[in-house]
This record gives C-alpha cells, structure tokens and sequence, in this order.
C-alpha cells in the first residue's frame, strides 16, 4: 500500500529545500527556479485537469526572508 505525501512531509524532508516543490496527484515535482516550476504547472494542468495542485518554494536553512 502506498502512503499519501502530503506538504507536511515535504517540509519536513531537508532534500527539498532551496526548491519550488509542486505536489499534485499524489507525486511531487521539483523545479529550481520560478520559470521551472511554471514549465510544469502547465504540463501538470494539461495531464491532471480536475486536480489543484499545490505549490511552495522552501527556501534553505539558513535563508533571510524580507518581509514588508
């Protein structure tokens, strides 16, 4: 049986960090820049039509987030 990823689990696993991650359809895709991951929201809106997928951007450990 297969266990469910869930973004919890995706945040929690130090592989991802530095990456935008997009999970849609019970798998995961990485891209490393922006352009990257819009490239496979496309793809993934074509093959999965009625799925929301969803999408962040971990930014590494020791990464400094502006906030205004």
């Amino acid at each position: 049986m297969k266990t469910k990823i869930s973004m919890m689990d995706i945040f929690k696993n130090p592989r991802y960090r530095g990456k935008h991650v997009i999970l849609a359809a019970g798998r995961v895709y990485t891209a490393k820049t922006g352009e990257g991951a819009s490239e496979i929201l496309k793809k993934i809106r074509e093959k999965y039509p009625h799925v929301t997928p969803e999408v962040a951007y971990l930014p590494k450990a020791h990464s400094l987030i502006l906030w205004m």
